[in-house]
C-alpha cells in the first residue's frame, strides 16, 4: 500500500479524553449501584426501627459524597418557620479542619445556603466567591470553590437541603452530578420521613408510659420515698417497668416494683392494669406480700391476658422490739438492696418464686429482714444492672458499691445517682424506687415472718442469716 493510501492516525489526545470520560461514567454507575444498596439498607433499617434520625441524615450525606466524589458534604434542616437552618450536619472535615472551626457558630442559612432556602431548586455553582449571594467563609473554614445543592422535600414541604462541595478530581460539578443528587434527595426524603414518624411515635409512646407511672404520694410519713425512670437507649423500646408506694390501712408502707415482659404499648398498658389491680388488693387485704401476689396472679390470669410480669412486693413495718422490719415476696424479680447508715449496701438474695402469669398454683414465700433506723431500701428493675458483657452478679456488685458510696444522700438524690451511674449497658428500661425509714422508734410491733436466705454486700461479705 502506498503512503497516499494509508489512513491518517487519529490524534491520541481525544481518544484519551474519551477513555477518561467513559471511565468516569463507569465509576459513577458503580457508585450509583453502591449508593442504591446503601439507601436500600438504610430504608430497611428505618422500617425495622433500628436507625435514629441523626444516623439517617449523616448516612444520606456520606452517600451523596460517595456518589459524585465530593470531598465535603452537609445537610441542613430548616426550622419550623422554614426560613433558616435549625440543624447543620457537616461531613468530610478532617480533625485539623474541625479544630480550625472550633468556636465558630454553625451556619444558620445566610449566603448561598440562604439562596437555596429562598429558592428551593437544584443549585450548581462553579465559583462560590463570584456568586452574587455569596457571603464568604468564617476564619478557619477550609477553602471551597464549587457547590452543588438540592432541596429535600417531604409531603410537599421543604425539610432541608443537601450540600456538596469540591469534587476530588478538581473538576466542577456537572449535569450528571446534579441529576444524581436530585434523585438521591428524593429517595432520602422517604427514609427521613419514616425515621421522623417513628421517632415521634416512640416519643409519644414513652410519654404515654411515663404518664402511667404513679406520682409517689406526699403522705408517706414517716417514710421518705423517691423514684426514677429512664427509657432504654434502643430506639424501638417502650417498656413495662413500673413502681408504686403507699400507706396501707394498718399504716405499714407497701412498696412494689415490677417489669412486664415486652417492649411495646401492650406492655405499658398491662403495666398500668397490673399496678391498679395491686393497689386495690393492698388497700383491701391486710395479708402478707406473698398472699397478695398470689391473689394478684390468679386474678390477672382469670380476667386479663396480661403478659408475664416480674415483681417484688414489700412491706416496711415496726419490728417487734425496736427498729423496723422489711417483709417481701419476689416473683422472679431482682432482690431488694438495703443501705445502712454505716455505708454498707447488701442485696437480700433469696430464691425467687415464679413470675406472675406463669403458674398461680405454687405457694409464694415471704421473707423478712430487720432494718435499723435511717436505713434505705432500694427496689429496681433488671435494666439497671444487666450488661451483655458482664454477669448479673457483677452488675449487682457494682450497684451495691455505688449505693454504699452515696449512702448519705437524700433519697431523691440517691435514686438520681443510681440511675445516672448505673452499671448496665442501657439496652433496657430502668426503674428505681427507694424508701428510707425514720430515725425515731416506731410505736407498734409486728409479727415476724419467713427469714431471708442470704444477702450480698458491697464489701463482698455475706451477711449472717436473719
Amino acid at each position: 500500500m502506498s503512503e497516499s493510501n494509508q489512513l491518517p492516525e487519529l490524534p491520541s489526545a481525544p481518544r484519551l479524553r474519551l477513555g477518561a470520560e467513559l471511565e468516569r461514567i463507569a465509576e459513577q454507575l458503580r457508585a450509583l449501584a453502591r449508593s442504591q444498596d446503601e439507601l436500600h439498607d438504610l430504608y430497611e433499617a428505618v422500617l425495622s426501627r433500628e436507625v435514629k434520625l441523626s444516623v439517617v441524615l449523616e448516612l444520606i450525606v456520606s452517600t451523596a459524597m460517595q456518589l459524585v466524589g465530593a470531598r465535603y458534604g452537609a445537610l441542613g434542616v430548616l426550622d419550623e418557620q422554614g426560613d433558616s437552618l435549625a440543624l447543620f450536619l457537616p461531613v468530610g472535615l478532617s480533625e485539623q479542619e474541625r479544630a480550625g472551626l472550633a468556636g465558630v457558630e454553625l451556619p444558620r442559612g445566610r449566603g448561598l445556603l440562604g439562596h437555596l432556602i429562598a429558592h428551593p431548586a437544584p443549585l450548581r455553582v462553579d465559583g462560590i466567591s463570584g456568586h452574587p449571594d455569596s457571603a464568604g467563609f468564617p476564619p478557619g473554614h477550609p477553602p471551597m470553590r464549587t457547590l452543588l445543592g438540592a432541596p429535600i422535600t417531604i409531603r410537599g414541604k421543604i425539610y432541608g437541603d443537601l450540600y456538596l462541595s469540591e469534587r476530588r478530581d478538581g473538576r466542577p460539578f456537572d449535569g450528571r452530578d446534579e441529576g444524581l443528587i436530585v434523585a438521591l434527595a428524593g429517595a432520602a426524603a422517604l427514609a427521613i420521613d419514616d425515621a421522623r414518624l417513628y421517632e415521634q411515635a416512640r416519643r409519644d409512646a414513652e410519654r404515654f408510659q411515663r404518664l402511667l407511672l404513679p406520682c409517689l404520694p406526699d403522705h408517706l410519713e414517716p417514710f421518705d420515698a423517691a423514684a426514677a425512670y429512664r427509657a432504654a437507649s434502643t430506639p424501638d423500646h417502650v417498656g413495662g417497668d413500673w413502681y408504686d408506694a403507699l400507706l396501707v390501712p394498718d399504716r405499714a408502707c407497701a412498696a412494689v416494683i415490677g417489669d412486664v415482659v415486652g417492649h411495646d404499648l401492650q406492655a405499658a398498658a398491662a403495666m398500668a392494669q397490673t399496678r391498679n389491680m395491686l393497689r386495690a388488693l393492698l388497700c383491701d387485704r391486710r395479708t402478707s406480700p406473698g398472699a397478695v401476689l398470689t391473689h394478684l396472679d390468679r386474678t390477672l390470669q382469670a380476667i386479663t391476658d396480661s403478659p408475664v410480669t416480674t415483681a417484688c412486693l414489700a412491706r416496711i413495718e415496726p419490728a417487734p422490739s425496736a427498729g423496723w422490719m422489711l417483709r417481701w415476696s419476689t416473683a422472679g424479680h431482682p432482690p431488694p438492696l438495703v443501705i445502712t447508715p454505716d455505708r454498707r449496701a447488701c442485696h437480700l438474695l433469696v430464691d425467687p418464686d415464679l413470675p406472675l402469669g406463669v403458674d398461680s398454683t405454687p405457694r409464694r414465700h415471704n421473707h423478712a429482714h430487720p432494718l435499723p433506723a435511717d436505713a434505705t431500701v432500694v427496689f429496681f428493675t433488671d435494666g439497671l444492672v444487666e450488661h451483655r458483657d458482664h454477669s448479673l452478679e457483677a452488675g449487682l456488685q457494682r450497684l451495691a458499691a455505688i449505693a454504699a458510696a452515696h449512702a448519705e444522700l437524700p433519697v431523691a438524690d440517691l435514686v438520681r445517682v443510681l440511675i445516672e451511674e448505673h452499671p448496665s449497658d442501657g439496652h433496657d428500661d430502668m426503674a428505681v424506687l427507694a424508701l428510707r425509714v425514720p430515725s425515731s422508734r416506731p410505736s407498734r410491733p409486728g409479727k415476724q415472718m419467713h427469714r431471708t436466705k442470704q444477702s450480698y454486700c458491697s464489701d463482698r461479705k455475706r451477711s449472717p442469716v436473719v
